[in-house]
């Protein structure tokens, strides 16, 4: 069972009884302007992908996603690790507007790199953005990602202006 506890935060693998949060956190602007493809306009629709996650934990192929909880159990968003090729994989991440500005991404993120990236077997992580999603941009940089790449390039299924990050463990080094 995978499971990362951080000072404020509990990632954990899905449960189906999520599908109503997850279903509420995928509604803000954000997340339809820059990750349109992770909206659940109803609760069926998040259960159903939750199902789907669900079924992928245990295997190497991904997506590989699980929720961002608060202690308290109230689930906020998630942390992702999304294969590109072999050997190769994309982090993702979403907290839904009521939480954020409060360093949960951020707080998330680097606790849940130095799990997953030895669980797949990899020293390197990437990451992709649009260039005016500021915020994400934030959370990469304030994670140890090193900007590889400004420039068009695809992006949910269009040419877009996007930024390609790059993540490198060193050693056993904690970020």
């Amino acid at each position: 069972m995978f499971e990362v506890i951080t000072e404020r935060l509990r990632i954990m693998e899905f449960t189906p009884d999520m599908a109503q949060a997850v279903h509420e956190n995928s509604l803000d602007a954000d997340n339809r302007r820059f990750v349109p493809d992770e909206v659940f306009e109803t609760v069926e629709d998040a259960a159903e992908t939750i199902e789907y996650l669900i079924s992928q934990y245990g295997g190497a192929n991904g997506p590989l996603v699980y929720p961002v909880l608060l202690k308290d159990g109230t689930c906020i968003g998630h942390v992702q690790a999304v294969p590109l090729a072999p050997d190769a994989w994309e982090i993702g991440y979403h907290i839904g507007e009521r939480y954020t500005k409060r360093g949960y991404c951020t707080e998330a993120v680097r606790a849940f790199l130095p799990v997953i990236l030895p669980m797949l077997g990899l020293d390197r992580m990437s990451g992709v953005c649009l260039a005016d999603n500021a915020a994400s941009r934030k959370v990469m940089e304030r994670c140890g990602f090193v900007l590889e790449y400004e420039g068009i390039g695809p992006y949910q299924g269009s040419d877009r202006r996007i930024c390609r990050y790059r993540f490198e463990a060193k050693g056993d080094e904690t970020i």
